[in-house]
């Protein structure tokens, strides 16, 4: 079958054949109907050697989705010919965490050697794919996959971030976000869905700040040095009472804690690899900040519901196999508008 793998420190996805897989005793063999493209991808393919440690060949796509065509022995409560997405921050499923669905949390599975799919185990970058085990799949129902993919991690990300922060997102709240990308256009669309909060997205791109008009911004603001002021403007000099940074870079967590407000929350998203220092006199009083991760499996639940409503979509650049470097490539430059979708 076909495959996009990384193969070879420091050169990047190919497109290559490889042996189909099967299911094993509990596992579940999903038939790809697409597979999103994320920017952590390039975060572990940029690695160097004495850092990397999610082994090769390494088959991408931590953003799946397919249809049942194979199952294990011993698995229930799915059918052949059912449709499903893929919860990607797999647990150990026995914990007090993983319990709760906060799989994402799990405090086991690395030392057991539980990856996700397309970040150590095989991703769904492929014709087929194997899930672990069944919970780790989120029905899709009549949603369509190419366009509903993304929600895995471009959806549940945001959802997460901006869920653990709701208590400041009353009427006449304001929160920023930093990056209208993959995540980020996503997260407008949620803080509009759940919120009453008055969203102000941050961006270097006219065509980033057009996209995140279109998805409900309020206020979309350019990346620059005036950006603090502008935003300190917007919010009657008092601050944001929210910051999602979905980049990490120094430049953007920098901003994040410019704007913050007092008694605010600032999540710290995207994995630029960026550091806010925390403390008196560092940041602002009472403000809180977290580097939340992925997202629950009850809240991937919610977040398809959301999609189902019409409230949430993802804007989606669609490319077969042959065409996965090419989209890698724009990725990495930040020339991708929205999500890009592998389609088998």
């Amino acid at each position: 079958m076909k495959a996009v793998q990384y193969r070879e420190i420091g050169k990047g996805p190919e497109v290559v054949d490889i042996e189909e897989p099967h299911a094993g005793p509990g596992q579940v063999r999903l038939k790809v109907t697409a597979a999103g493209l994320c920017h952590s991808d390039w975060f572990v393919m940029d690695l160097p050697e004495d850092q990397y440690t999610y082994g090769l060949p390494l088959t991408l796509g931590h953003e799946g989705a397919g249809i049942v065509d194979e199952l294990g022995e011993g698995v229930d409560g799915v059918n052949i010919g059912e449709a499903y997405a893929i919860y990607g921050p797999w647990g150990c499923g026995r914990c007090h965490a993983c319990a709760q669905g906060a799989e994402n949390y799990c405090p086991y599975a690395a030392e057991m050697g539980i990856t996700p799919p397309g970040l150590g185990s095989p991703g769904a970058m492929a014709e087929y794919v194997i899930v672990d085990d069944p919970r780790h799949l989120a029905p899709l129902g009549d949603l369509d996959p190419v366009e509903t993919v993304s929600l895995t991690d471009a959806g549940l990300t945001p959802y997460h971030a901006i869920v653990a922060a709701k208590e400041k997102l009353y009427p006449g709240a304001t929160a920023v976000v930093i990056g209208v990308g993959g995540l980020g256009h996503v997260g407008v669309q949620i803080l509009r869905a759940i919120t009453q909060a008055t969203v102000i997205a941050v961006d270097l791109g006219d065509d980033k700040l057009a996209l995140a008009r279109e998805v409900g911004a309020h206020h979309a603001v350019t990346s620059d040095e005036h950006a603090a002021d502008r935003i300190r403007e917007l919010t009657n000099g008092l601050g944001a009472t929210a910051v999602f940074d979905f980049v990490g870079v120094q430049p953007t967590i920098d901003l994040a804690r410019a704007v913050a407000g007092l008694d605010s929350f600032i999540h710290i998203v995207g994995i630029g690899g960026g550091i806010l220092p925390v403390g008196f006199f560092s940041t602002p009083m009472g403000a809180a900040v977290r580097a939340p991760y992925w997202g629950t499996r009850s809240e991937l639940i919610e977040v398809l519901d959301l999609a189902r409503s019409g409230a949430v979509g993802v804007h989606v650049e669609r490319y077969g196999f042959d065409g996965a470097v090419e989209a890698y490539a724009k990725l990495h430059k930040g020339q991708v508008r929205g999500r890009a979708v592998v389609v088998p």
